[in-house]
């Protein structure tokens, strides 16, 4: 058997969005080594983190883009 650990590396947080008892995060950074999105979503109850879901993808190089328009332009 084989144990490979992964590290996630939160660098940059691009935007706290909160409504009612939901929050959602985005924010880029590394992730097996790998440049990575994070989108985090938590729901809040009696002022305490009840719920957590999340996606990650890995960015792909400048060269690879098919526009300009990037991963985070709010």
């Amino acid at each position: 058997m084989c144990l490979v650990i992964y590290f996630t590396i939160y660098e940059k947080n691009h935007i706290v969005l909160g409504e009612g008892n939901f929050v959602l995060s985005v924010s880029e950074g590394q992730f097996a080594g790998k440049h990575t999105s994070f989108y985090d979503l938590f729901r809040i109850e009696n002022g305490k983190i009840t719920e957590h879901w999340d996606v990650m993808e890995t960015i792909a190089p400048t060269s690879e883009h098919k526009n300009s328009n990037g991963k985070f332009n709010f």
